[in-house]
């Protein structure tokens, strides 16, 4: 759109200071008398996604999953009569998977903070100089035995009903219609996730479900690519009934039970790290440039006023300006615009994003400054899918709320504890969370809560959430858990690990 045009924009992490403390006392205790109450934890299972599996950094891998809030629960469930809790791990602490011996990018291993530069962090992949690690664990090399932690990172709440969700054919299909990570432990090629956990006989159950039937929008900026999971609909279709199937199953055999509902993931920093304005600063004669190379747009946007095709806060609203500054907006597509290119093909739906917009974070949340620098945002518009709109964000947190609503429904309607997991997450974008003198938020890379991939915890933060988990299940059940001190785990790993 506008030709040799230099300037290079590089996105920096967003460093917000946090305006309100809230002190979190849990795990601070003595001593604690530990009891089951009404529970009974001899055969717990786990069932989620990745954040069950203890997925983090961008990849799965054996620490990762030792640190999981399913492990930890599991590890004091074990203090009031609870059994043995088995977990799928993975082949080693790189992380990856292999397809058929072949490397897959798509499954590549975890990310690692390098080093901090210009007070940035530098953020790569163990398959990248100078570490050169590559996966080892092969999918098709089917574990046997069954396995408490049923978490499957990738999953949506409708793939835990699937049959075949676990069949090493269907990661061969276009799209695959299995999940690598199930193949490796399901059961049989033509069990669900649902099944295998029932075959244990359970007696307690954790669900903690329905964050990528909104995630997977949500971090491809909502291009339609990952479609949101209708709130409603019948098993394998709609949320609601999906849900609904999965908690009669559950408690079909008189087991009992904690869920937890979906948090906003515009409290992740895969979304809040970059910002609506990444561009770090611009001079007049850059400014002046660039509206040189959009005057044409804006006498086209006029023209299509003055014909009807659009409303002039319409007009308002696409009109790109750039001025001099620092922290400027860039130029995004929208696709909820106006089609008026009949007038002009190069009148494209585009404008300059606002503070309701969401700039995500490149690939495994590395940065998108490469992207940017590009020219993306400046003399280009920025594809839909690196920008989430506030209409997008309006479509996912309606889906969110109504999820949220079936869940706590039927939480209290089957007598199950209840984790309330969209407060915290809020509140760790809302100020934070105090734990003696640590200071938890939700901030990319320094707040503790958040890996390096922008969406999934830490080991820290599933301390806490599993303290959340317990302290559910007290409220409902009667029982007595000792707590975890979050400040006890680590914030991030190592590049190496045995």
């Amino acid at each position: 759109m506008i030709k040799n045009f230099k300037w290079i924009v590089i996105a920096s992490v967003a460093l917000a200071s946090c305006s309100q403390d809230v002190e979190d006392t849990s795990g601070i205790q003595p001593e604690v008398v530990v009891s089951k109450g009404s529970a009974d934890f001899s055969k717990y299972v786990a069932l989620g996604n990745s954040l069950t599996a203890g997925f983090s950094d961008g990849a799965l891998f054996k620490e990762g999953q030792k640190n999981s809030y399913a492990k930890l629960m599991a590890d004091q469930f074990a203090t009031v009569g609870g059994g043995e809790f088995t977990i799928p791990y993975m082949n080693d602490n790189t992380g990856g998977l292999l397809f058929f011996g072949n490397f897959n990018a798509a499954f590549a291993p975890r990310l690692v903070l390098e080093k901090f530069e210009n007070g940035l962090p530098v953020i790569k992949s163990l398959a990248q100089a100078p570490f050169n690690r590559f996966p080892t664990t092969e999918v098709t090399n089917i574990l046997t035995g069954s396995y408490n932690n049923m978490g499957v990172p990738g999953a949506k709440s409708f793939h835990l009903l699937a049959p075949g969700y676990g069949n090493p054919t269907g990661i061969l299909t276009i799209p695959p219609t299995a999940n690598p990570y199930f193949v490796r432990f399901a059961s049989s090629a033509s069990t669900s996730v649902v099944a295998d956990a029932m075959a244990q006989n359970p007696t307690f159950f954790s669900l903690w479900i329905g964050n990528n039937d909104v995630l997977g929008y949500a971090t491809t900026g909502g291009d339609g690519s990952d479609p949101i999971t209708p709130p409603t609909g019948a098993p394998g279709v709609g949320f609601d009934g999906t849900y609904t199937a999965l908690v009669t199953t559950l408690t079909s055999g008189g087991a009992k039970g904690v869920v937890a509902n979906i948090p906003d993931v515009a409290s992740i920093p895969f979304l809040t790290t970059v910002g609506y304005n990444p561009i770090p600063e611009l001079t007049e004669a850059q400014a002046n440039q660039l509206n040189a190379g959009y005057a044409a747009y804006n006498g086209g946007l006029n023209a299509a006023k003055d014909l009807g095709l659009i409303s002039e806060a319409e007009q308002i609203q696409r009109k790109i300006v750039f001025t001099a500054g620092k922290r400027r907006p860039v130029v995004m597509v929208d696709e909820y615009l106006t089609d008026i290119s009949v007038l002009n093909p190069g009148l494209i739906k585009m404008r300059l994003t606002t503070p309701e917009d969401y700039i995500v974070l490149s690939s495994q949340g590395v940065s998108a400054s490469a992207h940017l620098g590009l020219g993306n945002g400046t003399q280009f518009p920025l594809a839909d899918r690196w920008v989430l709109s506030k209409k997008e964000v309006e479509e996912i947190r309606t889906a969110t709320t109504a999820y949220n609503e079936t869940i706590k429904g039927l939480a209290t309607a089957n007598g199950l504890a209840f984790v309330d997991a969209h407060a915290v997450l809020n509140q760790l974008k809302n100020g934070g969370i105090l734990f003696d003198t640590y200071h938890f938020t939700n901030q990319y890379v320094q707040g503790g809560a958040f890996g390096l991939d922008g969406v999934h915890l830490t080991a820290r933060a599933n301390a806490y959430i599993a303290n959340k988990f317990l302290e559910a299940i007290e409220k409902t059940y009667g029982s007595s858990f000792k707590k975890y001190k979050p400040q006890d785990f680590p914030f991030s790993y190592p590049s190496f690990l045995p």
